[in-house]
């Protein structure tokens, strides 16, 4: 294995982490260290391994946000209630170092929904945005671990 190779699959391990962990550009990264291994590849496999990448994760990406989506107005929870747990997941990012993105995330949603549906309903609006929240990342890691496969196969290969 060369160091290239090395040095493309420690970047997208990182951009697998930072699918999970949603402090890094996870697909990005991914398509970024691929795309420098098809420039320093210089084959056409390389590029037919760039493009069946950029594939996985485009599709990954407008799935990721399409089904969860769908599942929230089926709930109907708002758009405003998903951008009040983005905002607070922001402050708490910053309030609370690593699990406050996730706590402000919830409770900007909680107090969101409390404030537009009352006490009663907002618990279940929360889990269900939680739920599609959980599940977009699902469907991206998933995009991102196909495309892991084919450049690891690729480079493996090659």
């Amino acid at each position: 294995m060369t160091e290239t190779n090395l040095l493309v699959g420690l970047a997208v391990l990182v951009g697998l982490a930072g699918i999970v962990v949603p402090v890094l550009p996870g697909s990005i990264l991914i398509l970024g260290a691929v795309l420098v291994w098809s420039v320093l590849t210089a084959t056409t496999t390389g590029w037919l391994v760039f493009a069946v990448v950029t594939t996985l994760l485009v599709a990954g990406g407008i799935v990721k946000y399409a089904v969860p989506g769908r599942g929230l107005r089926t709930a109907g929870v708002p758009n405003r209630t998903l951008v009040a747990g983005g905002v607070l997941g922001v402050v708490g990012f910053f309030v609370v170092p690593v699990v406050g993105l996730f706590l402000g995330f919830v409770l900007g949603v909680y107090l969101s929904e409390l404030q537009r549906v009352g006490t009663e309903r907002a618990w279940p609006s929360t889990r269900a945005a939680l739920r599609a929240v959980g599940l977009s990342m699902l469907i991206e890691l998933a995009a991102g671990m196909l495309a892991a496969a084919t450049w690891l196969a690729a480079a493996v290969l090659a």
